[in-house]
């Protein structure tokens, strides 16, 4: 039995393949997807299947969303097949805000890893993040089950997922693992696509990939800075490859379940003592979505753990003063939004490190490099060392922070 709205009174969508069909045209005039066989894994694997309920902020809290709340089933519906990212699973303490574990990532976003990733009839692909299952059920409708491996450290979503993929007809391998080691036991593969953060190439990512082969990842040294990377495995003990011209955003690989990546910051006492300089460079540059560059540059020096703000502006008739930074070891910097008369922005900063200075500095590299966007940067990685560079190996930008923690 089905309602007038065209969902299923239980857990199904009546009319998802017209839906889902809606959905394809949606990514392939935004040039999202382009590829016949993708497009035709799109209509095939119904995503409210492996999304029976998600998270969404309502009345200033985080509420379900599910096909079994006839409050909230149409909104479901409408929602898992637009092109949009949904939080699948939440965690933390009762009282505390909520951790996010898991989502189920914007289609067109899916769509345009996976036509990255160059697939080809008879590879053998890993993905590192199970979440819902849903990118596992394309990549199986693709090549076979039998050539699509995934793995994740939430124990109960690796094994709902191989629920879901069962009932429509595919069993692929799941694993429930560490995913910056991969997974060792079904090498070498193909092509890897993770679908989570990595402050750097797992060197497990390229040993079980075959020479030749294709690894794509979100590269971020922290919050908001770096992008999706498109590696390939030149040697035994290389791989290099540039930056996606586009921006991606994934949720950061955790090591174990249940668990967030989030650290306590120190809070300096009000009565610290405080440098005040001036800067010439306007604390929004760096920020901006046109110059992410320059803020993943600051992050390698700056390190994976900080908080960007505003301050001021409490009174919404306002708009905030200064922008702030702040790190674990209570080093904080404030820079004034507004110029003086000599054009510099003031700059307070408290703490054993003088962040502003790094945020300078990434400036100054990303100018003297001639201002580059993502495509003209690229990623050498090799035992041991990871590196930036700009148009070629051969000029590099910068270093990545190593060694990674052992999968």
């Amino acid at each position: 039995m089905t309602s007038t709205t065209g969902i299923a009174t239980g857990d199904a969508v009546a009319d998802w393949p017209d839906r889902a069909a809606a959905l394809a045209d949606e990514l392939e005039a935004a040039g999202k997807l382009a590829s016949p066989a993708w497009r035709a894994a799109v209509q095939a694997v119904p995503r409210h299947r492996f999304v029976p309920r998600f998270y969404s902020h309502r009345d200033g809290s985080l509420a379900a969303v599910a096909a079994d709340d006839p409050a909230t089933r149409a909104d479901w519906a409408g929602r898992v097949y637009a092109n949009t990212s949904l939080v699948t699973k939440i965690g933390g303490e009762s009282g505390s805000a909520p951790v996010y574990l898991s989502s189920s990532s914007a289609p067109g976003l899916m769509t345009r890893m996976l036509e990255t990733l160059d697939v080809r009839d008879g590879h053998r692909v890993l993905e590192i993040g199970t979440g819902t299952g849903w990118n596992a059920g394309l990549l199986c409708h693709r090549l076979g089950a039998a050539s699509v491996f995934s793995v994740d450290i939430e124990p109960d979503l690796v094994e709902t997922a191989r629920t879901r993929l069962a009932g429509l007809g595919y069993r692929p391998v799941l694993a429930v693992a560490d995913g910056s080691g991969g997974l060792a036991a079904h090498a070498p593969y193909d092509r890897l696509i993770a679908t989570c953060a990595v402050p750097a190439i797992p060197w497990a990512w390229v040993e079980q990939t075959r020479v030749g082969g294709v690894i794509l990842a979100d590269l971020k040294a922290g919050q908001d800075a770096g992008n999706l990377v498109r590696l390939t495995r030149t040697g035994p003990d290389r791989a290099e490859g540039r930056f996606d011209s586009g921006y991606a955003t994934f949720m950061e690989l955790r090591h174990a379940p249940g668990t967030s990546n989030l650290i306590p910051y120190a809070r300096a006492s009000d009565d610290a003592p405080a440098v005040e300089s001036a800067t010439t460079l306007d604390p929004r540059t760096p920020l901006s979505s046109g110059n992410r560059v320059v803020w993943f540059l600051a992050a390698l020096r700056i390190g994976r753990r900080y908080r960007l703000g505003y301050t001021g502006g409490d009174d919404p008739r306002h708009h905030p003063d200064a922008v702030s930074i702040t790190t674990p070891d209570g080093s904080r910097a404030e820079i004034a939004i507004a110029a003086g008369h000599d054009g510099t922005h003031a700059v307070r900063e408290t703490g054993p490190v003088r962040l502003w200075r790094h945020v300078e500095h990434a400036h100054r590299q990303w100018l003297d490099a001639g201002q580059p966007d993502w495509p003209r940067l690229g990623l050498a990685v090799a035992p041991g060392r990871q590196s930036v560079y700009v148009d070629d190996p051969a000029n590099p930008l910068a270093s990545l922070p190593l060694p990674l923690p052992a999968g």
